[in-house]
């Protein structure tokens, strides 16, 4: 297999292309003040991750909540302001040192398409810290059903069909082993894993998946699949 099999890149964006899990920890620590900076990271992702389980909504729509109870749990201050100052960090998230390289590299030779959990308004912001890389994107408020849904996938399939490209002409790129690998491959993808986390113990943010999928391509970074695209 070949990286000239493909046609199109899709995307996971939040922990592939932008860095959410710096985003939850500094949201934490403003918002959380003394008591947090107290805290370890797993403890904070914890209580994120269980919190975030009970609002499976748009994170624009229920970040603060997700906030507010997390903190409650984690004893930390649980008000309007600490939440607003939250939710201002977790969107305020920046991209990965290597993403806008890497995606105006792999622009040159792929259709890129961004296939994310956030709404449109929290995906535009996403996009233009990228460099507004893409030709296409999938959001969860259009597709209706958020990743590891696979009607999340069907309804991107049929938008890239209606342009001319197969199932076959895709490679999924992701870092998220539950909500992107493993339903994608279980749907017949080829997909490239960014373990970003490489090195370190865990899942972090991430939703801990039933079973680690093995990927047909496998990088830390967005950078390190572009290097090896220009390689090939």
């Amino acid at each position: 297999m070949v990286f000239a099999d493909f046609k199109v890149l899709t995307f996971d964006i939040v922990g592939t292309c932008i860095d959410f899990e710096k985003g939850v920890l500094d949201g934490f620590r403003a918002a959380g003040g003394a008591a947090a900076a107290k805290l370890t990271d797993d403890e904070i992702f914890e209580a994120y991750l269980k919190a975030r389980e009970g609002f499976p909504g748009a994170a624009s729509a229920v970040m603060r909540d997700v906030y507010l109870v997390a903190a409650r749990t984690l004893g930390l201050p649980a008000d309007d302001a600490a939440a607003d100052c939250y939710f201002r960090f977790f969107f305020g998230a920046p991209a990965f040192p290597d993403s806008v390289d890497a995606l105006r590299r792999l622009r040159r030779k792929f259709r890129l398409v961004a296939m994310t959990n956030y709404d449109r308004v929290a995906f535009t912001n996403c996009a233009t810290k990228l460099g507004l890389p893409f030709h296409d994107s999938i959001t969860s408020d259009e597709a209706r059903y958020p990743k590891p849904d696979p009607r999340f996938f069907s309804y991107n399939l049929g938008r890239q069909s209606a342009f001319g490209y197969k199932q076959d002409e895709i490679l999924h790129v992701a870092q998220s082993q539950y909500h992107d690998i493993g339903v994608a491959r279980e749907l017949g993808y080829k997909v490239c894993w960014i373990e970003r986390r490489q090195g370190l113990k865990g899942f972090g943010g991430t939703p801990v998946p039933k079973q680690v999928t093995k990927p047909d391509f496998h990088f830390s970074s967005l950078g390190e699949l572009a290097d090896a695209v220009e390689r090939e």
